[in-house]
């Protein structure tokens, strides 16, 4: 949907959103991950391998590589938005702990990955990071997440 030649998303209210025409997904966040949907500030992906629950906040505004980047506003909306996403992830998937890290040396642009953690998951205790191949989901498995996730933050999560 478009408004004066600028994309809008509805939220679940019906109110519809605008968005940033300038921002764009890196290539490689792009090719690895599926988009559910935006918070207020951040798209929401979903990392495309099936060994770990890997959800991804990529905030959006353009040219973005560090947090400190962001206005002081914005540096607490991310933090809000992470924490709800993380408090509801760990008491959706039960996890042991939760990981969250803004790293970025592969993709500079600003992203923050929240990865549900078992102790007894493949890569226990060791990072995920280059530990397997990734086994990509399903489609029925991806369109399963991606009504959990919109049921579950049915009030916050955009459709984009």
């Amino acid at each position: 949907m478009l408004f004066n030649g600028t994309p809008l998303a509805s939220h679940a209210s019906g109110i519809p959103i605008r968005m940033n025409p300038a921002f764009t997904l890196h290539p490689r966040l792009s090719e690895d991950c599926i988009t559910l949907g935006r918070f207020g500030l951040c798209r929401l992906l979903l990392m495309n391998d099936s060994h770990y629950p890997w959800f991804i906040l990529v905030p959006e505004k353009s040219g973005l590589t560090e947090i400190y980047q962001l206005s002081k506003l914005d540096r607490m909306r991310i933090t809000e938005e992470s924490s709800f996403l993380a408090e509801n992830l760990a008491d959706l998937y039960r996890a042991d702990k939760m990981n969250i890290a803004a790293i970025g040396n592969l993709v500079p642009q600003l992203h923050i990955h929240h990865i549900v953690r078992y102790k007894n998951d493949a890569a226990w205790p060791a990072p995920v990071w280059g530990r397997f191949d990734r086994t990509p989901y399903t489609e029925d498995r991806i369109a399963a997440i991606t009504d959990q996730m919109h049921y579950r933050f049915k009030d916050f999560l955009i459709k984009v």
